[in-house]
């Protein structure tokens, strides 16, 4: 199923960890519904701007997120966010572009450390309230720590 001209389900539904451990990840059709939304507001632009855009991970069934040690919360459970990068791209320079570029949601750039290949992004699209939030991910004293920007 397509979710957006270059994007399809089975992009954003892949996980290794849910396939090794034969845990479904199959997404409501509310979910596909924000998967839809986060593809064609978010990552096709992204895509249409830069090229091949890389899903590390899309949607998280409430079971993956469990296996994973992610929050049942989290928008990845809702099919509202990705995380993603564009390989060859500084990903500095992508949060950047993308921050001024398209409506989101939240934009985190995660434990990016300088290095142009380093870390990623997370961004998420939710139809009812984007608040246009932007955060850098880093590890301190071996804890995630997210700071605003």
């Amino acid at each position: 199923m397509k979710l957006s001209q270059n994007f399809s389900l089975r992009e954003l539904t892949k996980s290794q960890t849910a396939e090794r451990k034969g845990i479904s990840n199959e997404p409501t059709e509310e979910h596909i519904e924000n998967l839809k939304l986060l593809c064609t507001k978010i990552l096709q632009p992204i895509r249409d701007e830069w090229g091949v855009v890389s899903i590390s991970s899309g949607y998280r069934s409430q079971a993956l997120c469990e296996a994973i040690g992610s929050k049942i919360t989290s928008q990845h459970a809702q099919g509202r966010a990705a995380d993603f990068e564009c390989y060859g791209l500084d990903n500095n320079k992508l949060f950047n572009w993308a921050i001024e570029n398209v409506e989101f949601d939240q934009a985190i750039l995660e434990f990016y450390t300088g290095d142009p290949d380093s870390g990623w992004l997370h961004m998420s699209y939710n139809e009812d309230n984007n608040r246009g939030e932007t955060l850098r991910a880093f590890r301190e004293n071996n804890k995630v720590v997210y700071q605003k920007i």
